[in-house]
């Protein structure tokens, strides 16, 4: 028999019912997705009973349980093939409510890179950047529109995409380098959820735009510019962090 893989949807913020259920098919081995979506405050005026925020966090901290959040419709492509292909533990699929943009893969790197959970999306143009601007699903959009605006103040910046912490920690140490180089010590994380773990990413002179509150009811736009989630604010970071590296 097989050909059959059990799977279960439902908003982000009730995964906490199906912890149980997580966390024994994560012990069990058993090849489960879970589609969580409305992921974050960005789902707007259900408001913060709604809302996820500590929720990444706890997901990731189940062992044997990958955790995706992809940013754009060709890495939710590329999430599910993972997620099918995955056969010793589940999957949790973690998904937006707001609409995202479709990044141009002629001009940015290929999605298929999701598979090794986290990439350099867009690079700078210099030999080496200035600073690293490393994030998850919607809020990779605040990075590449940084990236933008970095650039024309001549500040090189990488945009990575790190939907899955789990896959990168899979992948060999040259790789992990690669995508991370330990040269670069001015970094900015961003993700709507509280920053427990980032920390591993982001290094000691690392800024982390994240969530140490709940949410609020409004249009997520009115939301994530109330809560610090702008390109602007991404801009800022990453300069404070360019000058904290150099001390």
């Amino acid at each position: 028999h097989g050909g059959v893989i059990p799977y279960g949807a439902t908003f982000m913020v009730f995964a906490d019912y199906s912890r149980p259920a997580l966390r024994i098919a994560a012990l069990s081995h058993v090849p489960t997705i879970f589609v969580f979506t409305h992921d974050s405050v960005g789902l707007g005026e259900d408001g913060p009973t709604h809302q996820p925020v500590e929720h990444l966090a706890a997901l990731r901290a189940i062992p044997n349980l990958t955790v995706i959040r992809p940013a754009d419709a060709n890495e939710t492509v590329q999430a599910w093939k993972v997620a099918l292909e995955k056969r010793d533990g589940p999957v949790v699929l973690a998904l937006t409510r707001q609409k995202l943009p479709i990044y141009d893969r002629e001009k940015m790197a290929d999605a298929s890179n999701l598979a090794k959970g986290g990439y350099v999306l867009l690079a700078t143009d210099k030999v080496y950047p200035d600073v690293l601007l490393i994030a998850s699903g919607s809020e990779v959009e605040f990075a590449v529109e940084a990236h933008a605006k970095l650039a024309e103040q001549g500040i090189g910046a990488h945009v990575i995409s790190m939907p899955s912490w789990e896959l990168f920690m899979q992948q060999p140490e040259e790789y992990r380098n690669s995508v991370l180089p330990a040269s670069v010590k001015a970094r900015v994380v961003i993700e709507a959820g509280v920053p427990m773990g980032w920390g591993q990413f982001a290094g000691p002179a690392g800024q982390i735009i994240g969530l140490d509150r709940f949410g609020a009811s409004a249009p997520y736009k009115t939301i994530y510019e109330h809560l610090g989630f702008t390109t602007d604010n991404v801009v800022l970071r990453a300069l404070e962090a360019i000058d904290k590296s150099k001390k």
